[in-house]
């Protein structure tokens, strides 16, 4: 009889359920979150072992990817859809949630997660450690702006370059302590300045010797941020069988809520998926519509959707056609044409809306 194993892992501890093909319980054992100890407690049972399921997470998939090269068939399953699943049950335990998955996979009442290989795993490291230093970035300086704006010093609009003489010519004649605190704040911004510079330059490097980001930078408002976030959130191409289904994973496509005859509308976009890949298609459509003056199919597909609606649902509409458009063309191996892209009925030289 086929076997199934829950792992409910914790940082220190992994609670383990095992059942077989009717629901009853084999074993129940707690062990140390290591590969190795969790391997251990299924070996007894290593040749009648079906599906052994863990939730997403840092250390689910590092298990993963440490359990499944020595012939565990472990799977990884979507945390969304497992807490909805583990809701029903009366008391939220360790115990309980490993007893749950283990039920999960007899039932095969799971939805599998895609685990990115370990080169795009960095890569996306690389990504968020540049976009959390740019994220504290400002918010030191909007900070520093807030301090000295409540004794009457504006600092202006000015370059961020230029951002550290501006605030040390504006408190140069204040009072000692203040100059002190305001001087460790600037020190902290030129450390995390320095830091964002070379994880940039590092990006910059990867996505010029990469012939897929390349690629996928011919099109108009796709820079190397988003070229290589879109690389990342995909992984493997040939995952989507096709190409329009790629913006519904990213979230961009509305929901759509029915029951019975009288209900059936579609909201807000669902917001599914990397919200990474989902900001960097925003940004590169927003880019294209905003910023690029240059002719193509999708610039004049977007502005009439703009024009009839408003330019936050054009964005949307262009970044999941943007989506499908940057996988058509890492899956065919093709530069991308100003004339395809949407479906143009003339040649249209719209003006921007404002």
């Amino acid at each position: 009889m086929k076997l199934y194993v829950g792992l409910d892992v914790g940082l220190e501890e992994t609670s383990v359920c095992i059942v077989d093909g009717e629901g009853l319980t084999v074993r129940e054992v707690k062990v140390s979150t290591e590969p190795a100890a969790i391997r251990s407690a299924v070996e007894g049972y290593a040749d009648r072992l079906d599906r052994v399921g863990v939730e997403a997470s840092s250390l689910g998939i590092w298990l993963y990817r440490e359990l499944q090269p020595t012939g565990v068939p472990i799977v990884v399953v979507e945390a969304r859809h497992m807490r909805v699943s583990l809701s029903t049950m009366r008391n939220k335990t360790d115990r309980n949630d490993a007893r749950g998955i283990a039920q999960m996979m007899r039932l095969g009442w799971y939805r599998a997660v895609h685990v990115k290989n370990i080169d795009m795993q960095r890569m996306r490291t690389l990504l968020t450690n540049r976009k959390l230093l740019k994220r504290k970035l400002v918010d030191l300086e909007n900070h520093v702006r807030g301090a000295l704006r409540a004794y009457g010093l504006l600092v202006g609009a000015v370059a961020r370059g230029s951002f550290e003489d501006r605030i040390r010519e504006l408190i140069e004649h204040s009072d000692p302590i203040f100059v002190m605190s305001i001087q460790v704040m600037l020190d902290v911004r030129r450390a995390i300045l320095e830091g964002y510079d070379r994880l940039h330059r590092v990006l910059l490097q990867v996505v010029q010797h990469d012939p897929v980001c390349r690629r996928l930078m011919t099109v108009p408002g796709v820079g190397p941020v988003v070229a290589l976030s879109f690389k990342v959130g995909v992984d493997d191409p040939h995952r989507f069988t096709r190409s329009r289904t790629v913006g519904a994973h990213f979230g961009l496509t509305p929901r759509r809520h029915q029951s019975g005859t009288s209900i059936d509308f579609e909201g807000h976009i669902s917001k599914q998926g990397d919200i990474s890949v989902r900001e960097a298609l925003c940004e590169a459509a927003a880019s294209l519509l905003l910023r690029v003056r240059k002719w193509s199919a999708l610039r004049a597909w977007g502005l009439r959707i703009a024009k009839r609606s408003s330019m936050l649902c054009a964005i949307t509409a262009v970044a999941r056609k943007l989506a499908g458009i940057l996988h058509r063309m890492w899956v065919s191996e093709t530069d991308f044409h100003v004339g395809f892209g949407a479906k143009v009925t003339q040649r249209l030289r719209l003006k921007p809306v404002q």
